[in-house]
């Protein structure tokens, strides 16, 4: 493994950071949960949310921990020993080889053994290296487990400073308990690190505030394969967590990047939905930069907050991407709490 500053050419520039955000419940699905928490599950391009009060740091009940009970991890093969692998949170990204088991995200804790049963079906070497996209609990949850079995768990500089400390949400008027020591990466990284496993350059790449301040993009460059994290909700609105300094110019400004870097062949694993094409990111883009202006416009005109959501900026996409996890009428709340920085 070795560490190296970005190259030149290849730079993913600054992008605005907007504060706070104000949304409902559902949103919160996709901040950090105890390791052990259930949030949501996904059936191809849906999330659906589990309310409890697990969500905000409560230790699951048995019926809770129940939900994961159907929960199915499934093994997508993408070639030259790299896999994605989805069952309930955020998709996985797997190399498997000589140089060992390197995986990206781990879900939640209860899926622990599932995950590793997944693994264990296409290679007989534990897990080496955990490298996380951000610090949401559907993407960190099993962190502690992994890092008490001897992986080495990497993320940017801020995913380990805000699974450091308690939180607390404004928004949401939840407190959320520092993640248990094992669950924190032991390498961070401020702008990106290099692995070369299994046959493979893998670059993994901090950007600018987007989806959150930690963000980091992990690209295979042989195998033409990279994951995006939450960069990419494919077929759906996202979630921007503007109190973890998300920003939605942020997300086009950062895709604008990555898109130069890839091409019409490249295997894109989103953080949410189906495994995408270069096309298909760049048609997220655009609806997140039309969005964007239209909102934008609106508050240019001293709309209110609940007149620009009663406007329907986002009508004539909602068809498409307006049945996921976060509703239109939620999505442009978000967008306008961004593009105002909102407290």
């Amino acid at each position: 493994m070795t560490a190296r500053r970005r190259e030149s050419g290849g730079d993913i520039p600054n992008a605005p950071e907007i504060s706070m955000l104000n949304q409902n419940l559902v949103a919160s699905l996709l901040r950090r949960t105890r390791p052990h928490s259930p949030a949501t599950s996904m059936a191809g391009m849906a999330l659906l949310a589990i309310v409890s009060p697990a969500l905000f740091g409560v230790r699951p009940s048995v019926a809770q921990a129940d939900r994961f009970a159907n929960v199915v991890v499934e093994a997508t093969d993408l070639g030259s020993g790299l896999y994605l692998l989805s069952g309930a949170g955020g998709n996985l990204g797997l190399s498997i080889g000589p140089d060992g088991t390197f995986l990206i995200d781990d879900q939640f804790a209860p899926l622990n053994d599932k995950i590793k049963a997944a693994i264990a079906r296409l290679t007989d070497q534990p897990v080496r290296f955990v490298v996380n996209t951000h610090w949401h609990g559907d993407h960190t949850g099993g962190n502690e487990k992994f890092g008490e079995a001897g992986a080495v768990i990497v993320a940017h500089d801020n995913v380990r400073r805000r699974m450091s400390v308690d939180s607390f949400s404004k928004a949401f008027n939840d407190s959320t308990p520092a993640s248990p020591h094992a669950a924190l990466p032991v390498i961070t990284f401020a702008e990106s690190v290099v692995f070369h496993l299994n046959g493979q350059e893998i670059n993994v790449r901090h950007t600018p505030p987007a989806h959150t301040d930690g963000d980091a993009v992990i690209h295979f460059r042989p195998a033409n394969v990279i994951h995006v994290g939450d960069l990419f909700f494919n077929g759906m609105y996202p979630f921007v967590d503007v109190e973890s300094g998300g920003s939605i110019d942020g997300y086009v400004t950062v895709i604008d990047a990555i898109l130069p870097m890839i091409d019409d062949n490249t295997r894109i694993i989103p953080g949410h939905g189906a495994i995408a094409t270069k096309a298909e990111f760049k048609a997220f883009r655009d609806v997140l930069a039309d969005v964007s202006q239209a909102v934008k416009a609106l508050v240019a005109d001293k709309k209110s907050k609940d007149e620009v959501i009663a406007a329907k900026p986002t009508a004539k996409w909602d068809a498409k991407w307006g049945n996921g996890f976060m509703k239109p009428d939620q999505f442009v709340g978000l967008v306008y709490d961004s593009v105002t920085g909102a407290q």
